[in-house]
């Protein structure tokens, strides 16, 4: 066990898919997770807009001592899914501890542009 690596509740408040890419590469953002405990975690996603009500509480599972990267434009409930062009922010929840990345792919130029950040974890 290695519950002391990570935390529970991460915040990414600054996601946008951009509605047009350039060349062969897909603009597209992801949630990269990190489980370096035993066990499987699992994961409660909620993502939210500014004009949009919420899609709250996707259950993602990452299996322990393993990494998960997830394209936040297939994250999907009831047939809601993060439209692009619009910005959003996400909340991840997790009944373990882990640690969440977020990573942009902007290819909207030929120059395409990559970031990617630390959520911030909440305690």
């Amino acid at each position: 066990m290695n519950h002391n690596k990570g935390e529970t509740h991460w915040i990414i408040p600054d996601g946008y898919i951009p509605p047009l890419s350039s060349g062969e590469l897909l603009s597209h953002e992801s949630i990269c997770i990190l489980n370096l405990n035993d066990e499987d975690a699992n994961l409660l996603i909620s993502i939210y807009f500014e004009d949009l009500e919420p899609i709250e509480r996707i259950p993602v599972l990452t299996k322990g001592k393993r990494s998960n990267h997830l394209r936040t434009s297939a994250l999907e409930l009831n047939g809601n899914s993060i439209p692009v062009g619009v910005p959003y922010s996400l909340e991840v929840e997790s009944d373990l501890p882990i640690i969440v990345q977020y990573s942009r792919l902007d290819s909207t130029q030929p120059g395409l542009a990559l970031m990617s950040t630390m959520g911030y974890p909440l305690k």
